[in-house]
């Protein structure tokens, strides 16, 4: 059986990193996922590509053999893949924008009409991600754009922050907590929380309150992939949920509160795009979205002011 690429990416993540744990963080996968990866890898080459000991990770001859190779070919297939998605969209006229929750906020009509005069012949097809891939496609090149929640642990991706908002919790109408104005993350330390899941990376950690100043640990109640998991198991008063602003707006249903957690920093969605990406209509759609937000921004200083 020959080598996959997937199985090339694995083994130069462990090969740069020389750690498994960190190797796994960063591919976005389980350590004992990549674990068993890696040595399948060594199984079909016949080879053992990484010493393993105490002291840690180490590349063997037969690895460092590899890991150039490695490289080129993954480059390789970067520089195909790129080349193959520029020439289908601009064929096709479609920009894939791939979104993890509903944007709302009345930002989309205004980009969509930005992006009409800036690229008449282009239409925008938007593609929803579970939280499981917090690039919203990026990553894997199902999207050529997307509207992200930050952070995101993706070093090839560029962001522009669109929105920033505070972060409320979604509880049921009966726990204990629904009648309070506002509460404080310490409020919240005995809950159950609901939680991305571990492929979401430090998304994950910050929908639980990880960068809260105290820090400590969350008890996970439930893991969820999408918004409308998240939603029933809250309704049902299993668990809560830390969420954006606009979100508790968006998302309003009946057996739900949401309330603001006022000592968390803002949560922050952006657009963002392959670094390497430099398309003309990539670049126009994330000037729509910039001169979008300026015309709600524009708009709320003005009914300030009426």
């Amino acid at each position: 059986m020959e080598p996959h690429l997937r199985d090339l990416q694995y083994f130069v993540g462990v090969a740069e990193e020389l750690n498994f744990t960190r190797a796994a963080e960063r591919l976005h996968v389980s350590q004992p996922a990549l674990s068993k990866q890696i040595r399948a890898l060594e199984a079909t080459l016949r080879a053992r590509l990484f010493e393993r000991d105490p002291r840690g990770v180490q590349l063997t001859s037969a690895g460092e053999a590899l890991l150039e190779s490695a490289r080129r070919i993954l480059a390789e297939w970067e520089q195909a893949s790129s080349a193959v998605t520029e020439a289908a969209a601009l064929q096709s006229h479609v920009l894939r924008v791939g979104t993890l929750t509903s944007i709302g906020r009345d930002l989309y009509p205004g980009i969509v009409d930005h992006f009409a005069e800036r690229q008449p012949d282009w239409r925008i097809e938007l593609r929803s991600f579970g939280w499981g891939d917090p690039s919203a496609g990026l990553r894997d090149r199902s999207s050529d754009a997307g509207f992200l929640w930050l952070p995101v642990d993706e070093d090839e991706l560029e962001q522009e922050v669109l929105v920033s908002e505070r972060r409320f919790v979604a509880l049921s109408s009966q726990h204990r907590l629904s009648r309070h104005k506002a509460v404080e993350f310490k409020d919240l330390v005995d809950e159950a929380f609901v939680a991305l899941p571990p492929s979401a990376g430090i998304l994950r950690d910050f929908w639980l309150g990880g960068d809260h100043q105290e820090g400590g640990d969350v008890t996970v109640g439930a893991e969820v992939t999408t918004a409308d998991e998240t939603f029933e198991i809250v309704s049902s008063g299993t668990a809560v949920h830390l969420l954006a602003e606009g979100n508790a707006t968006l998302y309003a249903r009946p057996g739900i509160t949401c309330i603001p957690v006022t000592d968390l920093g803002p949560a922050q969605l952006a657009v963002a795009w392959r670094r390497s990406d430099r398309r003309v209509a990539v670049r126009a759609f994330v000037q729509s979205c910039i001169a979008a937000v300026g015309d709600l921004e524009q708009g709320s200083a003005v009914g300030t002011q009426e």
